[in-house]
């Protein structure tokens, strides 16, 4: 009875010892840890730069490649709250034919949030890539309850069919290749200046190239000093 009792317990520490062993070598094989650089190219996002975060492609790329019939089937997830037609009845949230151009909460009579109203400026293509992206990020204490697209060029795709819809604006010029994306906050209009000093300059050295006021050409003063020592 004894030795029976012995071999029982010795095989459930035996197996006990086995589990233990291979909970620790799956664990070494399926490491849970993000690849340094991925196995597949995500759609909208460029490789990570020196800071560690991915810098997403600038939405006036993505619209030179947009399809409009496209954002129209993800218009539908917006069409129980919004109508698109010219002269639509607004319902949940405001009729969308003709906004891009138009001031922000410039439908009259509809009910817009402080926050949205608060906005300056008009609807462009980077300011709705910016609301569809988290509505609740580009208007804090807004009514709107959806959640954004996460999808780059599914956004691209419902400004591209939204655009189509009433205000047919012309796109906007896609960056040039290997420009840097605008950081946040930078329109790409200040990119674009930053852009334009020469790469390599010092800025004090451009700061610093002295201009004579009356136009004509700076005299260096040792060249003057020997030119009026060989007169005498």
């Amino acid at each position: 009875m004894d030795n029976r009792t012995n071999t029982i317990a010795g095989w459930v520490l035996a197996g006990c010892v086995a589990a233990l062993g291979l909970t620790i070598v799956s664990g070494m094989v399926y490491d849970s840890e993000a690849p340094e650089k991925p196995g597949y190219p995500v759609e909208g996002v460029v490789e990570a730069g020196a800071g560690g975060a991915a810098a997403e492609v600038p939405i006036a790329s993505l619209l030179a490649t947009a399809d409009p019939a496209a954002g129209a089937e993800v218009f539908k997830k917006c069409a129980s709250c919004h109508t698109i037609n010219s002269g639509g009845a607004a319902g949940i949230g405001p009729n969308l034919y003709a906004i891009l151009g138009k001031p922000h909460g410039h439908q009259a009579g509809f009910a817009y949030s402080d926050a949205l109203k608060s906005i300056q400026g008009n609807w462009d293509f980077e300011s709705l890539n910016k609301w569809l992206t988290s509505p609740r990020k580009y208007a804090p204490g807004t009514k709107m309850s959806f959640a954004g697209l996460s999808n780059p060029q599914e956004r691209a795709n419902v400004i591209a069919y939204l655009n189509s819809q009433g205000s047919n604006l012309p796109l906007p010029a896609a960056p040039a290749a290997g420009a840097a994306p605008a950081a946040e906050g930078e329109t790409p209009s200040e990119n674009a200046a930053a852009a334009n000093v020469t790469e390599g300059t010092p800025t004090a050295d451009i700061e610093d190239r002295a201009v004579p006021a009356s136009g004509a050409p700076s005299v260096d003063p040792a060249a003057a000093e020997k030119a009026a020592e060989v007169k005498k």
